[in-house]
């Protein structure tokens, strides 16, 4: 996935959950968007280097969005979840993820299920059950293992139960963790933080849901950030 134009600056602070303040490389002050909602833990921590984003929308109040951190130990995040299905879209138009690599139809964001929900990715093959995909972003990462989530999800909650009743009707279900992250070589849920979601899942993989982790990878030019791609499995630590 290409990653827009970025430029760099020093993060001061995240507020209000969707904003930020950053230092720009000539001093100024700067207020930028964030797009992602979730706790962020250690994704975003005064004075690390931050990559943003300009918009040329007329209508945006603050122009500038916050795409990825670059941690003090030179790995990188990518907090803009929003990013997560166009880097899932493209693994799967690519073959990337070899347990999805039969399917040859690809339908984002198709309402199902009883909860009035939008999966993620609805995938149909020849002579295959349809597959009902749901993508999470994987940003937590501690001594390179890769968590979900950062904190308590009902929505997500809500996307299990989902994925259990289609499992029940006969279709294949799927829970994809993409990694935004690039610091991670193995992938657990974080009881700790969500221990509802913890045991929902754990009951989903008993319903037959299937669960995969993949790793990101950043690719740079001119020690710019360019783009972010996935690459291999990892294994899940149940």
């Amino acid at each position: 996935m290409q990653l827009p134009p970025l430029e760099s600056a020093v993060l001061i602070r995240r507020y209000k959950r969707f904003l930020a303040d950053i230092e720009l490389l000539n001093g100024d002050i700067r207020t930028i968007h964030c797009a992602n909602t979730g706790a962020m833990t250690g994704c975003g921590e005064k004075g690390d280097i931050i990559w943003y984003s300009n918009s040329n929308s007329q209508t945006r109040k603050y122009p500038q969005s916050w795409e990825l951190t670059q941690l003090q130990n030179g790995q990188m995040v990518c907090i803009n979840t929003h990013r997560s299905n166009q880097l899932t879209l493209e693994a799967l138009q690519n073959k990337v993820i070899k347990e999805l690599a039969d399917y040859d139809e690809i339908l984002p964001e198709v309402k199902y299920g009883t909860e009035n929900s939008r999966i993620d990715f609805l995938l149909k093959g020849k002579n295959l059950p349809d597959c009902y995909l749901e993508v999470k972003s994987v940003t937590l990462v501690k001594n390179s293992l890769g968590m979900f989530p950062d904190a308590v999800t009902t929505r997500g909650q809500k996307h299990l139960r989902e994925l259990i009743a289609m499992k029940q009707q006969g279709y294949r279900a799927v829970i994809f963790f993409a990694g935004l992250h690039d610091g991670f070589n193995q992938f657990k849920i974080a009881e700790y933080i969500d221990p509802e979601y913890a045991k929902l899942l754990q009951k989903a993989i008993h319903q037959g849901v299937e669960v995969y982790a993949y790793a990101g990878k950043f690719e740079f030019s001119h020690d710019k950030p360019t783009a972010l791609f996935l690459t291999n499995s990892v294994p899940y630590l149940k």
